[in-house]
């Protein structure tokens, strides 16, 4: 499915090669939102790149949440499959189920239920979700705590840095 439509109006569609400045401007915004929420860390020394967000596009793995005028809103990338960061984790993860992963989710902040639309969106691909941010980023925190998320415990990301990691199984439902 490369599209799925929110009740805000929002809409997800895989991102096009031609949306790298478009998604690397929402991408700016949402670090400055970061900055200005007490999260001073978390995407810095210049990820994500560029380049990681073109290997994302050529992969199929990074989708555009757009508003009812086609505008970009957000972005984020949905990957399916193990997820190499997530091998070991300080903590448990509630089963060992095939699942996606979001990562770089991203919004400029001038809608609200971007965050809402990427996640319906990845559920309508996988009944299982993993997701990690950073200690310091209490938006995402909370919305992961809003949407039913556990947090299951510690990773580490590649560059050795610590990130809280959470899943939710709506396997069963």
């Amino acid at each position: 499915m490369d599209e799925a439509e929110s009740p805000q109006l929002l809409y997800v569609r895989k991102a096009a090669p031609s949306d790298l400045d478009t998604i690397m401007a929402v991408i700016d915004a949402a670090r400055a939102i970061m900055r200005a929420t007490g999260n001073l860390t978390q995407w810095s020394k210049g990820y994500p790149s560029c380049t990681t967000i073109e290997q994302d596009i050529v992969s199929g793995n990074f989708y555009v949440i757009c508003d009812a005028n086609g505008a970009v809103q957000g972005c984020f990338a949905f990957i399916v499959g193990a997820d190499p960061s997530y091998a070991r984790i300080e903590g448990a993860w509630l089963n060992d189920k095939p699942y996606g992963v979001i990562h770089r989710l991203a919004s400029k902040g001038e809608e609200r239920g971007v965050a809402d639309a990427c996640l319906d969106f990845c559920f309508a691909q996988k009944d299982v979700i993993r997701i990690d941010t950073h200690a310091d980023n209490r938006p995402m925190l909370r919305w992961l705590k809003k949407r039913g998320f556990t947090h299951c415990g510690v990773i580490n990301i590649s560059d050795g840095s610590p990130r809280e990691a959470f899943m939710l199984d709506r396997s069963h439902e």
